[in-house]
């Protein structure tokens, strides 16, 4: 201040009054021009100063008014801090009790959820795993399905190829024996009219049934003695009572097992004296077995459809194409039955025993077989 106060600043602009006359006039009006620049200069480098020394010593109060002030709200602060926690330190331990708590609950409730999730993702594992061998079952079973479906297909196709091959074998066989019977009824014809012209004139007279059945009783002749060569094939002679051909079957060692009679009818219908016949000639001759040989045209109104040989009226009746396998079959029942009364004597009657044996299903198999 007394700095301010030494220095004299005056205003060009102010108006001073005279003491004298009372009169305002302006101090540049009243002091040299010079004068009042030189006074100007000075005033205005002094009010500069002294506007610097405000600026400095207002920013020094108002840091020393900030640092107080500071110092003041940091002890009010602190004193509200100490005091808040003074005050409020057993809701505080409280707090942070139940956060430790808290913190604890939540680290067991995520370790029993881990724990489930693992169990669960177990469990899941596991039902994935059987899906999984389900799945591979159900495609083994599909795949199985799908062999067998291909097996019984391929089964189908064997069977009916196996049918259309018998059917074949069977035509062919028909068509055979037709040739065969017309090269034998040649052959027979030819060697009657060499031998005896008169009566072959005589017999064609008569008709050709009776030659008809020479050459299948002939035919059926000659195949027995050519498929069963240990066999007695003995022809009945004409005139004489009992079938056309008569087979003793022999065993290997040379042992008679039995006798099947066979008879021969070559003609357009059947009739039911055929085997009352064929029976009575059985009985006659000691035959087991009775075999009745026709044609296809000839049999009886109750045979069973696409059937060429069955049991009839206690005999055989068969064609020529199956004659050999159904004698082949009787044949080894025979011997069967031979053996087991070389094993065991006086079980039974012989026709009994056959009977036993014909209706057994070990027959019905072989019968099935041929």
């Amino acid at each position: 201040m007394n700095q301010i106060t030494a220095k004299i600043l005056l205003n060009p602009d102010v108006t001073v009054t005279c003491p004298h006359c009372e009169r305002e006039f302006a101090l540049a009006e009243g002091f040299a021009k010079k004068a009042l620049e030189t006074v100007e200069l000075a005033s205005e480098r002094e009010l500069a100063l002294l506007r610097e020394n405000e600026r400095v010593s207002a920013e020094r109060q108002s840091r020393k008014i900030a640092e107080e002030r500071d110092a003041a709200h940091a002890k009010a602060l602190a004193a509200v801090r100490a005091m808040t926690e003074e005050t409020f330190r057993p809701q505080l331990d409280a707090l942070r009790a139940q956060l430790s708590e808290n913190q604890h609950q939540a680290v067991q409730r995520a370790a029993e959820d881990r724990k489930g999730f693992e169990q669960r993702i177990a469990e899941q594992s596991a039902r994935l795993q059987s899906l999984q061998g389900e799945q591979l079952q159900l495609r083994a079973e599909r795949q199985r399905l799908q062999d067998e479906k291909a097996e019984m297909a391929l089964q189908v196709q064997r069977q009916v190829d196996a049918r259309v091959a018998e059917r074949d074998a069977i035509v062919r066989g028909q068509e055979q024996e037709r040739s065969q019977f017309e090269k034998a009824e040649l052959q027979k014809k030819l060697d009657d009219v060499t031998a005896k012209l008169h009566e072959a004139q005589s017999k064609a007279s008569q008709g050709s049934q009776q030659l008809q059945g020479e050459v299948l009783e002939l035919a059926i002749e000659e195949g027995l003695r050519r498929t069963f060569p240990l066999d007695a094939i003995e022809e009945v002679k004409k005139g004489q009572r009992g079938g056309d051909v008569l087979q003793r079957v022999m065993t290997r060692t040379g042992q008679p097992a039995g006798i099947i009679l066979w008879e021969t009818k070559r003609a357009r219908d059947w009739s039911p004296q055929w085997t009352l016949k064929l029976k009575d000639d059985m009985r006659a001759c000691g035959a087991s077995i009775g075999i009745l040989v026709t044609t296809s045209g000839a049999l009886p109104r109750d045979w069973p459809a696409n059937a060429l040989f069955a049991p009839y009226d206690d005999c055989w009746i068969t064609q020529h194409a199956t004659a050999y396998g159904v004698a082949e079959l009787l044949r080894t029942g025979l011997i069967e039955l031979h053996r087991q009364r070389s094993v065991s004597v006086g079980k039974g009657e012989k026709m009994e025993a056959l009977y036993d044996y014909l209706t057994s299903p070990q027959f019905a198999q072989k019968l099935k077989a041929v």
